[in-house]
Protein backbone atom coordinates (compact mmCIF):
# COMPACT_ATOMS: atom_id res chain seq x y z
CA UNK A 1 0.00 0.00 0.00
CA UNK A 2 0.96 3.56 -0.44
CA UNK A 3 2.55 5.74 2.27
CA UNK A 4 1.00 9.06 3.03
CA UNK A 5 3.58 12.24 2.27
CA UNK A 6 5.66 12.27 5.27
CA UNK A 7 5.63 15.23 7.54
CA UNK A 8 7.41 16.46 10.76
CA UNK A 9 4.94 16.01 13.34
CA UNK A 10 6.88 18.54 16.01
CA UNK A 11 7.00 21.40 13.13
CA UNK A 12 2.91 20.73 12.74
CA UNK A 13 2.91 21.15 16.52
CA UNK A 14 4.65 24.40 16.96
CA UNK A 15 2.80 25.67 14.10
CA UNK A 16 -0.33 24.53 14.95
CA UNK A 17 0.56 25.88 18.41
CA UNK A 18 0.97 29.83 16.41
CA UNK A 19 -2.55 29.36 14.68
CA UNK A 20 -4.11 28.74 17.63
CA UNK A 21 -2.60 31.42 19.64
CA UNK A 22 -3.14 33.92 16.65
CA UNK A 23 -6.53 32.92 16.23
CA UNK A 24 -7.55 33.51 19.91
CA UNK A 25 -5.81 36.99 19.67
CA UNK A 26 -7.41 38.02 16.37
CA UNK A 27 -10.37 37.58 18.47
CA UNK A 28 -9.67 39.38 21.21
CA UNK A 29 -10.82 36.01 22.91
CA UNK A 30 -8.69 34.88 26.19
CA UNK A 31 -8.58 31.54 25.62
CA UNK A 32 -10.58 28.38 24.08
CA UNK A 33 -13.59 25.84 25.16
CA UNK A 34 -13.72 21.96 23.76
CA UNK A 35 -15.55 19.24 24.24
CA UNK A 36 -13.75 16.15 25.40
CA UNK A 37 -15.25 12.86 24.00
CA UNK A 38 -12.27 10.49 25.91
CA UNK A 39 -11.13 9.86 21.56
CA UNK A 40 -8.22 10.51 19.90
CA UNK A 41 -9.21 13.62 18.25
CA UNK A 42 -10.26 15.83 21.31
CA UNK A 43 -7.32 14.48 23.14
CA UNK A 44 -5.08 15.97 20.66
CA UNK A 45 -6.14 19.43 20.13
CA UNK A 46 -6.99 19.91 24.19
CA UNK A 47 -2.95 18.69 24.10
CA UNK A 48 -1.97 21.63 21.35
CA UNK A 49 -4.39 24.40 23.13
CA UNK A 50 -2.79 23.64 26.56
CA UNK A 51 1.05 24.16 25.03
CA UNK A 52 -0.47 27.39 23.02
CA UNK A 53 -2.03 28.79 25.66
CA UNK A 54 -1.77 27.18 28.84
CA UNK A 55 -3.96 25.55 31.11
CA UNK A 56 -5.50 28.02 32.45
CA UNK A 57 -6.85 29.64 29.50
CA UNK A 58 -8.27 26.13 28.00
CA UNK A 59 -11.93 24.48 29.36
CA UNK A 60 -12.73 20.80 28.35
CA UNK A 61 -16.04 19.84 28.95
CA UNK A 62 -17.29 16.23 29.41
CA UNK A 63 -20.86 16.02 27.67
CA UNK A 64 -21.85 12.46 27.47
CA UNK A 65 -25.30 10.70 26.94
CA UNK A 66 -25.91 6.89 27.50
CA UNK A 67 -24.42 5.87 24.51
CA UNK A 68 -20.94 6.92 25.55
CA UNK A 69 -18.67 4.01 26.47
CA UNK A 70 -17.24 4.03 30.22
CA UNK A 71 -13.49 3.48 28.91
CA UNK A 72 -14.76 6.97 26.94
CA UNK A 73 -15.48 8.65 29.83
CA UNK A 74 -12.29 7.01 31.51
CA UNK A 75 -10.23 8.42 28.67
CA UNK A 76 -11.90 12.33 28.85
CA UNK A 77 -11.45 12.30 32.56
CA UNK A 78 -7.60 11.09 31.78
CA UNK A 79 -7.16 14.31 29.74
CA UNK A 80 -9.04 16.57 31.81
CA UNK A 81 -6.39 15.65 35.24
CA UNK A 82 -3.58 14.57 33.18
CA UNK A 83 -3.90 18.83 31.61
CA UNK A 84 -4.79 20.20 34.67
CA UNK A 85 -7.71 22.04 32.92
CA UNK A 86 -11.13 23.59 33.85
CA UNK A 87 -14.46 22.67 32.51
CA UNK A 88 -16.92 19.99 33.97
CA UNK A 89 -19.16 17.09 32.83
CA UNK A 90 -22.65 17.58 32.05
CA UNK A 91 -24.63 14.77 31.00
CA UNK A 92 -26.82 15.59 28.37
CA UNK A 93 -29.31 12.50 28.72
CA UNK A 94 -32.27 14.47 30.03
CA UNK A 95 -31.75 17.32 27.54
CA UNK A 96 -31.99 14.54 24.71
CA UNK A 97 -34.97 12.79 25.98
CA UNK A 98 -36.95 16.63 26.78
CA UNK A 99 -35.68 17.58 23.22
CA UNK A 100 -37.29 14.32 21.35
CA UNK A 101 -40.18 14.38 24.21
CA UNK A 102 -41.21 18.39 22.67
CA UNK A 103 -40.82 17.22 19.61
CA UNK A 104 -42.64 14.36 19.10
CA UNK A 105 -45.28 14.07 17.01
CA UNK A 106 -47.18 10.68 15.57
CA UNK A 107 -47.09 12.39 11.96
CA UNK A 108 -43.30 12.56 11.83
CA UNK A 109 -41.49 10.68 8.87
CA UNK A 110 -39.92 7.69 10.45
CA UNK A 111 -37.32 6.77 8.25
CA UNK A 112 -34.48 9.55 9.37
CA UNK A 113 -36.07 9.56 12.91
CA UNK A 114 -32.78 7.08 14.19
CA UNK A 115 -30.32 9.92 12.51
CA UNK A 116 -32.26 12.71 13.57
CA UNK A 117 -32.65 11.95 16.55
CA UNK A 118 -28.50 10.79 17.02
CA UNK A 119 -27.80 13.92 15.56
CA UNK A 120 -29.28 16.32 18.34
CA UNK A 121 -26.76 15.25 20.60
CA UNK A 122 -24.01 16.93 19.06
CA UNK A 123 -25.77 19.80 18.64
CA UNK A 124 -26.61 20.15 22.15
CA UNK A 125 -23.19 19.77 22.88
CA UNK A 126 -22.57 22.45 19.81
CA UNK A 127 -24.70 24.68 22.56
CA UNK A 128 -23.42 23.91 25.68
CA UNK A 129 -19.76 24.28 24.17
CA UNK A 130 -20.97 28.44 22.98
CA UNK A 131 -22.59 28.97 26.67
CA UNK A 132 -19.26 28.54 28.31
CA UNK A 133 -17.46 30.15 25.72
CA UNK A 134 -19.39 33.18 25.93
CA UNK A 135 -19.03 33.92 29.70
CA UNK A 136 -15.45 32.97 29.22
CA UNK A 137 -14.09 35.08 26.43
CA UNK A 138 -12.95 31.91 24.42
CA UNK A 139 -13.49 30.29 21.00
CA UNK A 140 -14.99 26.87 20.41
CA UNK A 141 -11.90 25.01 19.12
CA UNK A 142 -13.18 21.95 17.30
CA UNK A 143 -11.67 18.65 16.93
CA UNK A 144 -12.67 17.21 13.55
CA UNK A 145 -10.04 16.41 11.03
CA UNK A 146 -9.41 15.84 7.11
CA UNK A 147 -10.14 12.29 6.63
CA UNK A 148 -13.89 13.04 8.68
CA UNK A 149 -14.05 15.93 7.25
CA UNK A 150 -14.05 15.48 3.82
CA UNK A 151 -16.80 12.72 3.61
CA UNK A 152 -19.08 14.60 5.80
CA UNK A 153 -18.41 12.78 8.85
CA UNK A 154 -19.83 15.00 11.12
CA UNK A 155 -23.06 16.62 12.40
CA UNK A 156 -23.51 20.17 10.51
CA UNK A 157 -23.70 22.85 13.44
CA UNK A 158 -23.06 19.76 15.50
CA UNK A 159 -19.50 18.96 15.99
CA UNK A 160 -18.96 21.31 12.74
CA UNK A 161 -20.16 24.14 14.89
CA UNK A 162 -16.76 25.35 15.44
CA UNK A 163 -14.42 28.37 15.37
CA UNK A 164 -11.62 27.31 14.63
CA UNK A 165 -10.17 23.33 13.39
CA UNK A 166 -6.57 23.15 14.07
CA UNK A 167 -6.16 19.56 13.09
CA UNK A 168 -8.48 19.72 10.01
CA UNK A 169 -5.81 19.22 7.50
CA UNK A 170 -4.42 16.56 9.22
CA UNK A 171 -5.09 12.77 7.66
CA UNK A 172 -6.39 10.08 10.90
CA UNK A 173 -2.59 8.30 10.58
CA UNK A 174 -1.43 11.83 11.00
CA UNK A 175 -3.32 12.33 14.09
CA UNK A 176 -1.67 9.38 15.57
CA UNK A 177 1.57 10.58 14.72
CA UNK A 178 1.14 13.76 16.23
CA UNK A 179 -0.69 12.25 19.24
CA UNK A 180 2.48 10.35 19.98
CA UNK A 181 4.42 13.13 19.95
CA UNK A 182 2.15 15.33 22.21
CA UNK A 183 2.37 12.52 24.58
CA UNK A 184 -1.14 11.93 24.56
CA UNK A 185 -2.11 8.58 26.73
CA UNK A 186 -1.82 5.32 25.00
CA UNK A 187 -5.02 3.93 26.06
CA UNK A 188 -6.58 7.10 23.66
CA UNK A 189 -3.92 6.42 20.46
CA UNK A 190 -5.12 2.78 20.90
CA UNK A 191 -8.70 2.52 20.60
CA UNK A 192 -10.80 2.20 18.14
CA UNK A 193 -12.31 5.34 17.29
CA UNK A 194 -16.29 5.79 17.56
CA UNK A 195 -18.29 9.10 17.42
CA UNK A 196 -20.74 7.89 20.54
CA UNK A 197 -24.09 8.55 19.60
CA UNK A 198 -25.40 5.15 19.06
CA UNK A 199 -24.61 1.85 21.36
CA UNK A 200 -21.79 -0.37 20.27
CA UNK A 201 -20.96 2.16 17.15
CA UNK A 202 -16.86 2.34 15.71
CA UNK A 203 -16.23 4.73 13.18
CA UNK A 204 -14.82 2.38 10.90
CA UNK A 205 -18.17 0.56 10.75
CA UNK A 206 -20.02 3.03 9.85
CA UNK A 207 -18.04 4.32 7.31
CA UNK A 208 -17.50 1.13 5.87
CA UNK A 209 -13.54 1.14 5.31
CA UNK A 210 -10.46 1.09 7.45
CA UNK A 211 -8.86 4.68 8.54
CA UNK A 212 -5.81 3.59 6.55
CA UNK A 213 -7.25 2.65 3.45
CA UNK A 214 -9.81 5.65 3.75
CA UNK A 215 -6.68 8.19 4.14
CA UNK A 216 -5.33 6.74 1.24
CA UNK A 217 -7.90 7.09 -1.31
CA UNK A 218 -8.82 10.54 -0.47
CA UNK A 219 -4.99 11.80 -0.69
CA UNK A 220 -5.36 10.34 -3.87
CA UNK A 221 -8.16 11.90 -5.02
CA UNK A 222 -8.35 15.09 -2.67
CA UNK A 223 -4.88 16.13 -3.09
CA UNK A 224 -2.87 14.06 -5.93
CA UNK A 225 -6.52 14.61 -8.02
CA UNK A 226 -6.04 10.75 -9.54
CA UNK A 227 -8.95 9.43 -11.24
CA UNK A 228 -11.29 6.59 -9.54
CA UNK A 229 -10.06 3.36 -11.99
CA UNK A 230 -6.61 4.80 -10.88
CA UNK A 231 -7.11 5.05 -7.27
CA UNK A 232 -9.35 1.66 -7.40
CA UNK A 233 -6.00 0.20 -8.76
CA UNK A 234 -3.77 1.56 -6.68
CA UNK A 235 -5.33 0.30 -3.64
CA UNK A 236 -6.85 -2.52 -4.82
CA UNK A 237 -10.34 -1.64 -3.90
CA UNK A 238 -13.21 -2.26 -5.70
CA UNK A 239 -14.76 0.89 -7.95
CA UNK A 240 -17.86 0.80 -6.40
CA UNK A 241 -16.52 1.59 -3.03
CA UNK A 242 -14.24 4.18 -4.35
CA UNK A 243 -17.03 5.94 -5.87
CA UNK A 244 -19.08 5.64 -3.01
CA UNK A 245 -16.26 7.48 -0.65
CA UNK A 246 -16.05 10.19 -3.67
CA UNK A 247 -19.73 10.69 -3.62
CA UNK A 248 -19.57 11.41 0.16
CA UNK A 249 -16.94 13.96 -0.47
CA UNK A 250 -19.38 15.68 -2.90
CA UNK A 251 -22.56 15.60 -1.22
CA UNK A 252 -21.11 16.92 1.77
CA UNK A 253 -19.59 19.87 0.52
CA UNK A 254 -22.33 21.76 2.37
CA UNK A 255 -21.28 20.74 5.23
CA UNK A 256 -17.70 22.08 4.81
CA UNK A 257 -18.88 25.74 3.31
CA UNK A 258 -20.77 28.70 5.01
CA UNK A 259 -24.28 29.00 3.76
CA UNK A 260 -24.58 30.35 0.68
CA UNK A 261 -25.53 33.82 -0.07
CA UNK A 262 -27.94 34.94 -2.98
CA UNK A 263 -26.02 37.79 -4.54
CA UNK A 264 -29.09 40.64 -6.24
Amino acid sequence: MINLPNFDANIFIENACDFIKEKVQNANCDGVVLGLSGGIDSAVVAYLAVKALGASNVKGYILPSKTTSQQDLVDAKLVQKELDIGGGLICIEEFHKNFLKQCDNENLPKNNLSLASANVKPRLRMTILYYYATLYRSLVIGTGNKTEINVGYFTKYGDGGVDLLPIGDLYKEDVVKVAKELGVPNSIIEKPPTAGLLPEQTDEEELGMTYPILDRLLYLYLDEKYDEEYISKELDLDISEVNRIINLNKISEHKRNTAPIFKK
